[in-house]
């Protein structure tokens, strides 16, 4: 099928492609819906779509019904599973291709799910491979600059999300969760019947008050059902906090207590590949998160350059044959928070590593950093990340590498390639201890 794929879209005009490639993944949804005889419908389904934030989120809501005693499925880029049963997920995507969504769906309910939670991207609903998932509940992380690639505008790629939102209000509860900082909160909570809204900034129907961030996660207060709540958050970010609200607001709809959400959220100890602390006996700290856009970015580095007393050293890359216009805007951000960035390969594809290196240090040069001075390009991911542990000493220095996160592959021009990130750094570090 992805050969198949490959050949038309190699011999059709691209704009052409991008106009009927939609309709033929809508007539193979259907053909596979019937076939394996709508396995979807069978459960009660949360999806949470957004720009940043989306696996987090799903991964909270998965813990907190599954501590309330739900049978539910999780279905993310990071893993997939019924209960406890979670096993990494391996495919370089999100929201895989309609006969793996089904074939998966299919398994939940051997395995006796009531419940899915399921992170949706903005390809997926654009292109209709989620054509026969009825969403219940949808849930809006937020919607920043990412993937103007495939759908050419902002306003297109908002649309595209906003879509589940539509969907969902045909089945069931007909329930949404929309985040009321985000400034495109409007075009979601006007897809869906009944919405409840969150925020940090003393906005939303569900509101964060008495926010306090560690290294190690966050605790803040929130009404739940008019009695006062504090929700502690194992994951660090302040943005973290955003997440936990969506995910609260799930439970409120579902009727947990206070009590339920509150434990139940404090039992996710972190995410693989979402600020994950690396520690092999070194004495300062390593962090390995899967940001690659612009708003994770700035929610991210802001974060952990207002947690780091000493040095702050940053690694990153950005996509080949993916949005190009993202690239000096991050190398803009890191340059802004870190005291030296370090750039590198992430998943160049056939596109000339090079030539990413300098669009991102551009940017990087517009917050003043200079080359071989406290900004450095290095294509070699393996090699990069030994240059950048090696540029930090102290108990107070950081370190992050940012991009890959959770992924096991890297891809170059001759394909994909083994990749852990996680592994890698152990590696690297393990000389540290001591």
């Amino acid at each position: 099928m992805n050969s198949l794929r490959r050949l038309v879209k190699a011999m059709i005009p691209k704009v052409l492609f991008r106009a009927i490639e939609p309709y033929g993944h809508l007539l193979e949804a259907i053909l596979v819906n019937i076939r394996y005889g709508f396995p979807a419908r069978k459960l009660h389904v949360i999806g949470v779509t957004g720009t940043n934030g989306k696996t987090t989120t799903t991964f909270m809501i998965h813990r907190m019904l599954v501590e309330a005693g739900y049978d539910v499925a999780l279905m993310s880029t990071v893993a997939n599973g019924v209960g406890n049963d979670i096993t990494p997920q391996q495919q370089h995507m999100t929201t895989v291709s309609t006969p793996q969504l089904l074939r998966q769906i299919k398994k939940f309910n051997r395995a006796g799910a009531k419940w899915l939670v399921l992170e949706t991207t903005s390809h997926a609903l654009a292109q209709h491979r989620v054509w026969g998932i009825p969403y219940e509940i949808a849930v809006m992380t937020n919607v920043t600059h990412e993937h103007l690639d495939y759908h050419g505008t902002f306003e297109r790629y908002v649309a595209a999300k906003a879509k589940m939102f539509s969907i969902a209000n045909r089945h069931g509860r007909r329930f949404g969760v929309v985040n009321a900082d985000d400034e495109n909160a409007h075009v979601f909570a006007g897809k869906i019947q009944r919405h409840v809204s969150y925020g940090t900034k003393d906005k939303g129907d569900l509101q964060a008050t008495d926010i306090k961030l560690t290294g190690e996660g966050s605790s803040f207060s929130v009404v739940i059902n008019g009695e006062p709540t504090t929700i502690t958050c194992n994951i660090p970010g302040e943005f973290n906090v955003s997440n936990s609200l969506a995910a609260t607001a799930v439970g409120v709809e579902l009727g947990l207590s206070a009590k339920q959400i509150g434990e139940g959220l404090k039992k996710l100890d972190g995410v693989e590949g979402r600020m994950a602390t690396i520690d092999e006996g070194q004495p300062f700290s390593v962090i390995i998160d899967f940001a690659h856009t612009p708003d994770s970015f700035e929610r991210l580095l802001s974060d952990v350059r207002k947690a780091t007393k000493g040095k702050l050293v940053v690694l990153f890359g950005s996509a080949g044959r993916r949005d190009e216009a993202k690239r000096w805007t991050q190398g803009e951000i890191a340059g802004k928070y870190a005291d030296e960035v370090v750039l590198t390969e992430e998943d160049d594809r056939d596109i000339d590593g090079n030539l990413i290196l300098n669009q991102i240090a551009e940017g990087a040069e517009r917050s003043g950093k200079v080359k071989d001075k406290d900004m450095f390009l290095i294509l070699d991911r393996p090699n990069a990340i030994q240059f950048a542990v090696g540029r930090v000493k102290s108990k107070d220095d950081t370190v992050i590498l940012l991009g890959k996160g959770h992924e096991k592959t890297i891809e170059r021009g001759d394909g994909e390639h083994p990749w852990d990130e996680a592994s890698e750094v152990r590696r690297v570090l393990k000389p540290q201890k001591g």
